[in-house]
């Protein structure tokens, strides 16, 4: 992974290793009371020590601003099942959208007249409609029952399809190795 990053590294200062005190009984026997539990600070000065003395020694206090990172990653397998769930479930809620979308643009075009209008341009013409009224041919439920079976069949075709690309994807990738792709820490 260090291949991967970028520029000059912050050189590490060596740390001493941290040293280990001998356990202490919970309750002292010479006070008789229970010992008190220290909380543990990386700063040397909120810690307090056993004996209450402050710290000898301290570490600088430098703060640098943190590098951007840069990993190089390679997509090479994707899991035709969970594809499949997916691409499922956005293209349900795609012929949802497609449902609700036609009836509010048949709604607004009966509102504005365009049914009407439409058969009464038709009426004009001169040819012998004998009651032809558009707004009975394409009624709403006509038009609900349509857009539902086009989206119940393009549900089922969009998940078959992108399953069937994501195999193909696996069998490409072993061959070729996969899409890189550099993903940067901003």
């Amino acid at each position: 992974m260090s291949e991967n990053l970028e520029g000059n590294e912050p050189v590490m200062q060596p740390v001493a290793p941290p040293t280990v005190e001998p356990a202490e009984p919970l309750i002292s026997p010479a006070q008789g009371t229970p010992r008190v539990a220290r909380s543990v600070s990386s700063d040397p000065e909120e810690s307090a020590l056993p004996n209450g003395s402050t710290p000898t020694t301290s570490r600088p206090n430098v703060r640098r601003t943190p590098r951007a990172r840069r990993m190089s990653l390679s997509l090479t397998r994707v899991d035709a099942w969970s594809v499949a769930k997916v691409t499922f479930m956005l293209s349900i809620a795609g012929a949802i959208i497609q449902i609700v979308a036609a009836a509010l643009v048949w709604v607004m075009l009966d509102a504005v007249g365009v049914f009407g209008q439409i058969t009464q341009i038709v009426s004009s013409t001169g040819l012998n409609t004998e009651g032809f009224d558009l707004k009975n041919v394409l009624s709403l439920t006509t038009v609900i029952s349509g857009v539902t079976i086009f989206s119940i069949i393009e549900v089922v075709i969009a998940t078959l399809l992108t399953t069937i690309i994501s195999l193909l994807y696996n069998v490409v990738s072993t061959l070729v190795g996969g899409v890189h792709l550099t993903l940067g820490d901003d």
